[in-house]
């Protein structure tokens, strides 16, 4: 009985992961530029040059390994023909302990098609009907959901029940409602940079990752600074909401979204 209920709790538990990545990876989607199927030839050519240059650290499908994963990086959604990709293939991550690679313009082409295509791959297969039954998704206990909305979970200092989440069930399809409940969108971060002559720019963040910073200034100006060389200070009006997601339980997560789905 006791490695019945060990295995039940572990499948649960995998499958919560599954149903949050796929969530996860739906928002990425809808961010990401939209991208035409990069040249089949160039991908597997690609795919070669990266295995045998890339896939010690990053995994021969890109997926991570030593190195981030690859596949879902925002560094490759935001690149459109190899100049970002392009630009850390040449100089490399030192400080990251990723050497420079000295390549060709047609090598990086090649290894950018790759990595567009293995994108796009993932992005075809984290499809969620809208109409998922919602009592595949009510499992959990409403009153419970309550308590952690009022109390451990802080949710109420932002939101309310008669205010923002009034009659939030009726707006949107179950999975939907889920997937803002985990990954709220809407409110974008902004930023702070600050050059080396001590300039300040201010504006919305259009981009960020570990080697580019780009916002958009309160003059509509885009304006894209390489990290390595400024002062970045984020303001991040969802950072509850990404602090308590590492924190949510299974049961948290049942118990929450039943509640939520009770406002109507």
């Amino acid at each position: 009985m006791q490695g019945q209920k060990r295995s039940s709790k572990h499948a649960k538990k995998i499958s919560f992961s599954l149903a949050a990545s796929t969530l996860a990876l739906g928002l990425w989607a809808s961010v990401a530029h939209s991208q035409s199927d990069p040249n089949e030839a160039a991908a597997q050519r690609g795919r070669k040059q990266f295995q045998q240059a890339c896939g010690f650290c990053h995994a021969p499908d890109a997926t991570g390994g030593r190195g981030p994963d690859l596949v879902r990086s925002p560094l490759v959604a935001h690149d459109k023909k190899g100049e970002l990709i392009g630009e850390v293939i040449r100089n490399g991550r030192p400080d990251k302990g990723m050497p420079p690679l000295p390549s060709t313009d047609e090598q990086i082409a090649d290894i950018s098609a790759f990595l567009h295509a293995r994108a796009l791959e993932a992005l075809r297969s984290s499809g969620v009907p809208s109409d998922y039954p919602v009592e595949k998704l009510l499992t959990g206990d409403a009153q419970a959901g309550k308590y952690f909305f009022e109390g451990t979970g802080g949710c109420k200092n932002c939101h309310s029940p008669t205010g923002d989440l009034a009659d939030i069930a009726r707006k949107y399809s179950s999975i939907e409602l889920e997937a803002r409940m985990l990954y709220p969108e809407g409110k974008r971060q902004s930023a702070v940079i600050t050059l080396p002559s001590g300039e300040q720019i201010r504006g919305l963040v259009v981009h960020y990752d570990d080697f580019v910073i780009a916002v958009r200034d309160d003059s509509g100006w885009y304006r894209s600074f390489s990290r390595g060389t400024v002062k970045v200070e984020l303001q991040d009006p969802l950072e509850a909401h990404r602090k308590l997601l590492d924190k949510l339980t299974q049961a948290d997560v049942h118990n929450l979204f039943t509640y939520v789905y009770s406002l109507k």
